[in-house]
């Protein structure tokens, strides 16, 4: 759930960004969209040259996330942020409250020319009183985006060769269970692999609750039968937002082999999703449409998350419809474009 944050003027607009977002944003605009007075949407986009497409990206996505009003606030040198701001305070589908600049160690407010003096004012978060709620509220607010993307990048060296090397077992003990299937007279492997999915969600989720830390083995096995859905499903069923879980999902994204990440990063942002913490689910949702770009389950998520569905709200352990009803299934035209940074839409 989303702190409340004193914003007594526009330093302390631009002070709050970092911990909405997760991290310090740079050379950004950053919307806010407000519900009933609460954060309902932070989203962040690159600045781009095409400041007309980009104004007309940003009304798109408000246009369909159910926000009242938009705060604005935007990182970068004034020649450049200037004019992204104007252009989207003109495309805006809802009222703007307020819109702030930083550049540099100064910050302006560029709703109207009287708030700040032409030099704008000092820009020192420190000295708001916000990053001290943010905190005591559990939102950190990392150095920079790729802080963020390392919580769940890929291991390397050795650990990845011995990840390869265990799902290369894992492939051949896949092809050994088909193949007495075969023998067995059934030609349809697919009720094996579900039943040893199944045993290895289970005993996964055994683990991760226990504290228990996977192996090279059990991870490469468990990412190998993720990618049947019956499998996926059953381990998207057991998940929701406990510490553990995003402990254990976290762990198998990093150690995964990339190939086959794309269902574990997915358990992952539907975690972090679940918990509020969109920064996290969005790069755990980059990793995994870097691996498939079409999987469907985390596109779905993040057009939900895009429309500001928050998923704490839900009550129950949701069904593909629940996250595709009407136009949510629908791959937004803007982030197809590359525009939108997916990674960085919380809800």
């Amino acid at each position: 759930m989303t702190p409340t944050l004193t914003l007594r003027n526009p330093a302390d607009l631009a002070a709050a960004v970092p911990y909405l977002l997760g991290f310090h944003p740079a050379d950004s605009l950053v919307v806010v969209g407000l519900r009933d007075a609460i954060v309902a949407v932070v989203q962040r986009w690159d600045l781009d040259p095409d400041v007309d497409g980009l104004a007309a990206a940003v009304a798109e996505v408000l246009g369909r996330a159910p926000v009242e009003a938009v705060l604005l606030a935007a990182y970068g040198e004034a020649g450049t942020v200037g004019p992204v701001i104007e252009r989207v305070r003109d495309r805006l589908p809802v009222p703007l409250l307020a819109a702030v600049r930083v550049t540099g160690d100064r910050c302006f407010c560029a709703s109207c020319e009287q708030c700040t003096p032409p030099d704008g004012f000092p820009f020192d978060a420190a000295a708001s009183p916000v990053p001290a709620e943010a905190t005591v509220a559990g939102l950190t607010a990392l150095p920079d985006r790729d802080s963020l993307r390392a919580q769940v990048a890929p291991v390397t060296g050795s650990a990845a060769r011995a990840m390869s090397r265990a799902v290369d077992l894992a492939g051949r003990r896949l092809t050994r269970l088909i193949q007495r299937a075969w023998d067995n007279g059934v030609r349809d492997g697919l009720p094996a692999v579900r039943a040893a999915g199944f045993l290895a969600v289970d005993a996964a989720l055994a683990a991760g609750r226990r504290g228990v830390r996977l192996t090279d083995e059990q991870i490469a096995w468990l990412t190998l039968l993720l990618h049947s859905l019956p499998v996926r499903d059953r381990a998207w069923e057991s998940t929701d937002h406990e510490p553990w879980q995003m402990s254990l999902w976290t762990d198998v994204t990093r150690r995964a082999e990339p190939s086959l990440v794309a269902p574990a990063a997915t358990l992952l942002a539907f975690a972090a999703w679940r918990d509020g913490n969109g920064p996290l689910a969005g790069v755990a949702l980059d990793r995994a449409l870097a691996a498939d770009g079409t999987y469907s389950l985390a596109t779905l998520i993040r057009d939900a998350m895009l429309r500001g569905l928050p998923g704490s709200t839900l009550g129950r352990w949701p069904s593909q419809r629940d996250l595709s009803d009407r136009d949510l299934g629908q791959r937004d035209r803007t982030a197809r474009r590359g525009r939108f940074t997916e990674s960085d839409a919380a809800a």
